[in-house]
Parts: C-alpha cells; sequence; structure tokens
C-alpha cells in the first residue's frame, strides 16, 4: 500500500509558487512525476503525492529536483496572482475525478502531438539530407563531366596535331622522293645526249671519230676500274677458337651475387643431416621423404602441442633433434612439452640447451630467451628450488622489462622465497 504524503510546505510570488515534499526514509528509486496545467502527482516507493492545484501553471517551464531527502518543486504560474491555497477548496470528488481524467487526456494529445512534430522534423531532416546528398552528387557528376570533356577536347587536339605531322611528313618524304627522283634522272640525260653528240659528228674524217670514240671507251673503262676498287670487300677473317672459363659452383647463382659464406654454411648443414640419416638408416628407411625434414618435423610437434597430445610432440621434437641438433627452437618446444607431461629436470635441460644456441644475444633472439628463462624458472619453482626461479625470472625481465605477467610471477616468487625463510 502506498504511503500518502499530507505533510508538505510552500511559499509563493507572484510569479511561481515553490513546493517541497519530504522523504523520509525513501529508497534509492527512479521518481515518477506527473504535471499537468492543474495537476500533480508523485510517485516514489512507498511515498504517493497528489495535488489538484489551485490555478493553471506553467508545466512546461516548471522544475522539480530532488536532494537531501526531499523533493523541491518550482512552479511558474501562467497568471500573476497571490493563491489563496496551494489546492483547491471544497471540491468533490466528481469534480477532482474529472480534473484528474482531464490532465490525463491533455498529456496523452501533448504527447502525441510532440510524437507527430519528431517525426515531422525527422522526415524534414531525412529529406534536407537526401536533398543535400542529391546537390553533392550532382556536382560531384558534373565535375567528372567537365574533366572527361577537357579530357576529350585534350586527346582530340593532339590527335589532330599527330594527324597534320603525318602529312607534312607525308609530304616531306614526297619532296624528297621527288628530288631524289630527279636528281637521278639529270645524270642520265646528260649521258645519252653526250652519247647522242659523240655518235652522230660530221663526216670530216673517219679517223678523227675513232680517235674520239677511242678516248671513250678508255675514259669509261679505268672509271669501271676505279668502282670496282672502291666496292672491294675486306678479307675474311682467320679462324680461331675462343676459351671460356667458369667458375665451379653448386649454387646456379654468379658468384657476384651469391652469399658464399651462408651458402657453405647450408651445405654443411645438409651433409650432417643426410650423414645423421646415412647412419641411422635402420629406424629411418620407413619414413617418408618430407618425414626426414626437421622443420616438417618441428611443424607437426607444434600441431600435436596445441591438440594437447604432449607424448605425441615431444616423439617429433626427438627426431627432429637427431636430424640437426643446431636448432633452439627445437630444445625449447621440446621443454614446454616436459613442463606440461611433469618431467621437470628435462624441461630444465632442454631450456638450458636452448639458451645455450641462442648466443649471441641479438634483438631477433629476445622472445625465445625470453621464453627459455620463464620456462626453466618454472620447472626450478616447481621443484621447489625458488632461488634458481627467480634468477631466470629476473633475467627474463631485464630482456624484456615490459612484461607485467612476468614480473607478477617474480613477485609471487620473492614472497614465497620470504616466506620459506621466515618459516625456518
Amino acid at each position: 500500500m502506498p504511503v500518502w504524503l499530507r505533510e508538505h510546505s510552500w511559499r509563493q510570488t507572484l510569479t511561481a509558487v515553490y513546493l517541497s515534499l519530504p522523504l523520509r526514509g525513501a529508497r534509492a528509486t527512479p521518481a515518477n512525476i506527473f504535471c499537468s496545467e492543474q495537476y500533480l502527482k508523485v510517485s516514489i516507493p512507498p511515498f504517493l503525492f497528489e495535488a489538484v492545484l489551485y490555478a493553471p501553471i506553467d508545466d512546461t517551464n516548471s522544475t522539480a529536483k530532488i536532494g537531501n531527502g526531499s523533493i523541491f518543486f518550482t512552479l511558474y504560474k501562467k497568471e500573476p496572482a497571490m493563491w489563496d491555497s496551494l489546492t483547491l477548496a471544497n471540491a468533490d470528488k466528481e469534480k477532482l475525478q474529472y480534473l484528474r481524467e482531464n490532465a490525463v487526456l491533455k498529456a496523452q494529445d501533448k504527447a502525441k502531438e510532440e510524437t507527430e512534430a519528431k517525426k515531422i522534423t525527422k522526415q524534414e531532416h531525412k529529406k534536407y539530407a537526401l536533398e543535400a546528398t542529391m546537390k553533392l552528387e550532382e556536382a560531384e557528376r558534373k565535375r567528372i563531366e567537365d574533366l572527361k570533356e577537357k579530357e576529350r577536347q585534350k586527346v582530340a587536339k593532339e590527335l589532330e596535331l599527330w594527324k597534320n605531322q603525318q602529312k607534312d611528313g607525308d609530304k616531306y618524304k614526297s619532296i624528297q622522293k621527288k628530288e631524289e627522283l630527279h636528281q637521278e634522272i639529270e645524270p642520265l640525260k646528260e649521258r645519252k645526249n653526250e652519247k647522242i653528240n659523240k655518235t652522230w659528228i660530221p663526216n670530216e674524217g673517219t679517223s678523227k671519230t675513232r680517235l674520239k670514240s677511242t678516248k671513250g671507251c678508255h675514259g669509261s673503262s679505268s672509271i669501271f676500274s676505279q668502282n670496282l676498287k672502291e666496292e672491294q670487300l675486306p678479307a675474311p677473317r682467320a679462324a680461331a677458337t675462343i676459351k671460356v672459363n667458369f667458375t665451379p659452383r653448386v649454387f646456379p647463382t654468379a658468384l657476384r651475387e651469391s652469399r658464399v659464406a651462408e651458402e657453405e654454411e647450408w651445405l654443411h648443414k645438409q651433409a650432417e643431416a643426410r650423414r645423421i640419416i646415412n647412419s641411422d638408416l635402420s629406424e629411418l628407411e620407413d619414413l617418408k621423404e618430407e618425414e626426414k625434414n626437421p622443420d616438417w618435423l618441428k611443424d607437426k610437434g607444434n600441431k600435436m602441442f596445441a591438440m594437447g597430445d604432449y607424448l605425441g610432440a615431444v616423439n617429433a621434437y626427438n627426431l627432429a633433434v637427431r636430424l640437426n641438433n643446431k636448432l633452439p627452437l627445437l630444445y625449447l618446444n621440446r621443454a614446454a612439452c616436459h613442463l606440461k607431461l611433469r618431467n621437470l629436470h628435462k624441461a630444465i635441460e632442454d631450456s638450458s640447451k636452448a639458451l645455450e644456441l641462442l648466443t649471441p644475444p641479438v634483438p631477433d633472439n629476445e622472445n625465445a630467451r625470453v621464453k627459455a628463462h620463464v620456462r626453466r624458472g618454472t620447472a626450478f619453482c616447481q621443484l621447489e628450488l625458488y632461488t634458481e626461479g627467480l634468477q631466470d625470472y629476473e633475467a627474463a625481465l631485464k630482456i624484456d622489462p615490459r612484461n607485467k605477467n612476468i614480473e607478477k610471477d617474480a613477485e609471487k616468487i620473492r614472497h614465497l622465497i620470504q616466506g620459506t625463510m621466515q618459516d625456518s
């Protein structure tokens, strides 16, 4: 049952009414306030307040504040006047019921009007946004069309210029051909005229004509012999054999493009791997070719570790180590498997071997060195050798000082060491 609030205090001015409702012992629950022109209802469980006001108020600008165990209303009057009382006096139940219902209906109508106004405003905003978007798209389309038209005009001008250049070039070539033909025809005409003049000389004596003709023949023969001398080709070169010596190389790359040291190291590793495979032919003869590759075995061990098959992963890493015992990641991954299988001493051995191979310490192997120190430190701590484990964790922190997880684990180990010393 709600508790009706009978106690309240109010004061007024010509333009406003100040109402205070005490809320003693009310829980921190949201207040439900309904206010219209002449009706006020406040519901804060378990309290309930209801009042039919003496005169109409401006419910839009009126305010309510909750705090310090009370609700304080500021109700602005519609018409400046002094009220005789806060609520209507001598009002019967029917009138009060009518005022309540009328207030609720007006509130519903007002809410509908506000909803419709919001809907209309939203539609107008959508329409405006759509129009603005269409204008922007139209402007962008026009800009693109203008760019296309400019490019089209530019290409047309370039094509026209090219055609004019081609025409000028053709004209120039035709003029050159005509000049060449004219130059070739003129000497022929001159020679023909000379021959005609020589053959049709008047009969002043046969001896003179013969002498002239013989002179002409001697002259022509000398010109022909001179042309032959100019057109003679040089003698062919003497035959010989050129010997080309190539640098003997295992790799097909040229010596200037290769890295000899890395290639020789790779060849040495391959030869060592083949030697190991050939020495264990009785055990490895049933394996496929890819199963004899340490990298393939490492990937297979990683997949088995991810699936939770730690024994299978250890077997894969064991075979990979037999094929190539110079890969630190094989020992590092096998140490993780031994930690899962609680083979703590083996985990320490593999982590130490990995750290031995991860030398010199460079930025590229920082992550692997951190893992090796953490796994060896974890194995030491599980063997209750907390001092040695703390040394490994501190070494990992020196490599990666930003790793918060390692820092937390190191702090736990310090607390364990302090607790052990206090117990002893």
